[in-house]
């Protein structure tokens, strides 16, 4: 399946080139730039790869199947955002706002989700190998079969945080988190 080009998607009458390079602008303080809003957006099976969206508004975006590889997404509204089965390695998300987005089967690995809201957040069955999710707010996230392999959740708040079947044996957990059980503590 090939991705699909910004210059060939078009969201409220312009096309996502046009406003991605206007964001762009806008990031930089020149002239002639407006933040990206993106909000509702039809983005799915687009090549976002090592995009500049740092403070964007993505409310609701479909960017299911999307390649946001490397992209940075700092400061960025992705509220309610379907990002199903999207590539998201190595991509910065730093303080972003995730809450209630669909990130199900997404390739995260990587990733920084260092405060981000990650409340009510779907990330079942995602890849999530060294993704950083210090200080960010996981209450009512599901990670239901999540590969979190050496991720970092220490100083995150787990209370609320659905990590049922998920192997946390390389996770950098809390501390005082209360370890899983074994059958050699049992006497």
């Amino acid at each position: 399946m090939s991705l699909k080009k910004t210059k060939s998607i078009t969201h409220g009458g312009k096309r996502v080139s046009e406003i991605l390079e206007a964001h762009q602008l806008f990031f930089s303080g020149k002239d002639g730039g407006v933040r990206a809003d993106l909000s509702g957006a039809n983005l799915s099976g687009a090549d976002l790869s090592s995009v500049n969206l740092s403070g964007a508004i993505l409310p609701n975006a479909n960017l299911e199947g999307a390649d946001l590889r490397k992209a940075k997404l700092a400061h960025s509204d992705l509220t309610g955002a379907n990002l199903r089965k999207a590539d998201l390695r190595n991509t910065d998300l730093t303080e972003a706002n995730l809450s209630g987005a669909n990130l199900e089967e997404a390739q995260a690995s990587g990733v920084e989700f260092f405060r981000c809201d990650l409340s009510n957040t779907n990330f079942q069955r995602a890849l999530l190998r060294n993704a950083n999710f210090r200080l960010a707010n996981i209450n009512g996230a599901k990670f239901s079969g999540a590969d979190m392999g050496v991720a970092i959740l220490r100083e995150t708040d787990l209370t609320g945080a659905d990590l049922t079947g998920v192997n946390l044996s390389t996770t950098l957990m809390p501390r005082n988190y209360p370890p899983a059980k074994t059958a050699s503590n049992s006497v």
